[in-house]
């Protein structure tokens, strides 16, 4: 049950997110205008979830590599679900934005 969990929340095997961002990766972070600009990743790009689907096109190439942020990880697996029912083939979910920017 955990695994399966794991899975739909998008915490999986460990992914090298510094690797990911040094090739190139997106960072979007699906927070509140209001709280990304209280604190964000230095290059990422706020994109609230609940304008997630309408904003695609602020995300260049569907086969480039994202990472999805928030503040705990929860907006985040939301996040990734939509951009890989869209046709977005590498999303990854960084979870908490402060927690993903220790580790990049």
């Amino acid at each position: 049950m955990l695994s399966i969990l794991k899975k739909l929340l998008g915490f999986g095997p460990s992914v090298d997110f510094a690797q990911l961002v040094k090739d190139g990766a997106t960072i979007i972070d699906v927070r509140s205008k209001s709280e990304y600009s209280s604190g964000h990743i230095k290059g990422s790009i706020n994109i609230p979830l609940d304008t997630l689907s309408n904003n695609l096109n602020k995300i260049k190439d569907k086969n480039k590599p994202v990472i999805t942020c928030c503040a705990s990880g929860m907006r985040s697996a939301s996040a990734k679900g939509i951009l890989t029912s869209k046709g977005f083939t590498q999303v990854y979910n960084g979870g908490g934005w402060y927690g993903l920017n220790n580790k990049i």
